[in-house]
C-alpha cells in the first residue's frame, strides 16, 4: 500500500549541527594557540585565559538571572568569547582586564542587543578595541617570549616592519616573538583553522580571500618578503580565522563572503601600509561587521516565489 505524503513545514532538511557542538569545536580550535601561549609567556598567560573565560560565563549567567531570562551559558558561546578575548590581551595586562573585556563583549555588545545571534559585531574583537583605545599603555606593552634571546618588552613585529626594521619569518611563523596571547604561533592559529573548516564549521573563502587581499597588496606595494612578513605579523591570521568567521557578523551568501574578505584585506592594507597604527586587521573586520548587512542584501539570493516590490 502506498504511503500518503506528509506535508510539512520548514526546516526540511535537518543535521546534528547544534550551537554547543560547534562552539565545543571554537575551543577545540583555539586550544592548539592558548597551550603555546602558556608555553611562551607563563603562568600569567594561563592566568588571564581562565579570568577572561569565568568572567564571559559569569557576566552571562548574572545578566539573565537578573533579568529573568532562561540560562544559556550551557551553549559555550560564553567560553569562545572569553578564549578569543584572552587570545587579544598581552600577558603583562593587570587581571582586572579581562574582566572589563568581559562586561564590554558579553553585557554591551551581546546581551544588550538580544544575545547569541543578534549582535553585530564581533563580541571579543570589540572588547579588545575599546581597552586598546582605554588603556593604551597597557594593551601596547607586548613583553618578549620565555625563549627569546633578549628577554625584554619589545615592539612587535608590525612595529619593526613599520619603522623599516627587519623580522626573523621563522621565529614569527612558530610564535616566538613580542605579541598578544594568541597572535603569536601562527603554526597553532593554521592547525586551528584547518580543523575548523575540516569540520565545516567555517568557509575557508574569508580566511583566504581575507589574507591573500594582505599579501597581494604588499607584494605589488613592497616586494614578496614584506609581503610574507605582513601575513606573519600581528592579528592577521588570528583575526581571519577566528575572528572574520564569525558567523553571526560575516555575510551569507559565497559571493558576500569573498566580498567581505577582500574588503577586511583591502582595509587592512591600507591601514598598515599609510596610517599611524601599524594593525588594522581588528578594525578592518569590526567595520565590515557593520556593513555585512548591506552585502547580504546585494547578494543572497530571493526567495523562491518572492514577489518584486513595485514603487
Amino acid at each position: 500500500m502506498q504511503k500518503k505524503l506528509s506535508v510539512t513545514s520548514s526546516p526540511h532538511l535537518r543535521d546534528n549541527t547544534t550551537t554547543r557542538r560547534i562552539m565545543q569545536d571554537v575551543c577545540i580550535a583555539l586550544a592548539p594557540a592558548g597551550i603555546m601561549s602558556i608555553v611562551y609567556f607563563g603562568g600569567s598567560a594561563a592566568m588571564l585565559i581562565a579570568v577572561s573565560v569565568l568572567s564571559c560565563v559569569l557576566v552571562e549567567f548574572l545578566y539573565e538571572k537578573l533579568t529573568g531570562q532562561p540560562v544559556t551559558v550551557g551553549d559555550w558561546s560564553a567560553v569562545v568569547t572569553g578564549l578569543l578575548l584572552a587570545c587579544n590581551l598581552p600577558s603583562t595586562v593587570p587581571i582586572w582586564m579581562p574582566v572589563i573585556g568581559a562586561v564590554i563583549a558579553i553585557l554591551l555588545v551581546k546581551m544588550i542587543f538580544g544575545g547569541l545571534g543578534s549582535n553585530f559585531m564581533n563580541p571579543a574583537l570589540t572588547a579588545r578595541a575599546v581597552l586598546f583605545v582605554s588603556w593604551g599603555s597597557l594593551m601596547g606593552t607586548y613583553p618578549a617570549t620565555n625563549y627569546a634571546v633578549d628577554a625584554v618588552s619589545g615592539a612587535t613585529a608590525l612595529g619593526t616592519l613599520a619603522n623599516g626594521g627587519s623580522v626573523d619569518l621563522w621565529q614569527m611563523f612558530i610564535g616566538n616573538c613580542p605579541g598578544v596571547l594568541g597572535e603569536t604561533s601562527k603554526i597553532a592559529i593554521l592547525l586551528g583553522a584547518a580543523y575548523l573548516i575540516w569540520r565545516s564549521e567555517i568557509d575557508w573563502k574569508i580566511p583566504a580571500t581575507f589574507i591573500g587581499t594582505v599579501f597581494v597588496a604588499f607584494l605589488l606595494k613592497d616586494g614578496f618578503n614584506m609581503a610574507l612578513s605582513q601575513i606573519l605579523s600581528g592579528a592577521l591570521m588570528l583575526g581571519a580565522c577566528f575572528m572574520a568567521t564569525d558567523y553571526v557578523t560575516s555575510p551569507l551568501s559565497t559571493t558576500g563572503r569573498i566580498i567581505y574578505g577582500v574588503l577586511c584585506g583591502v582595509i587592512t592594507f591600507v591601514i598598515r601600509a599609510f596610517a599611524n597604527y601599524p594593525e588594522g586587521c581588528s578594525f578592518a573586520i569590526l567595520f565590515m561587521n557593520v556593513v555585512t548587512p548591506l552585502i547580504d542584501r546585494f547578494t543572497v539570493p530571493k526567495y523562491f516565489g518572492e514577489v518584486r516590490k513595485h514603487g
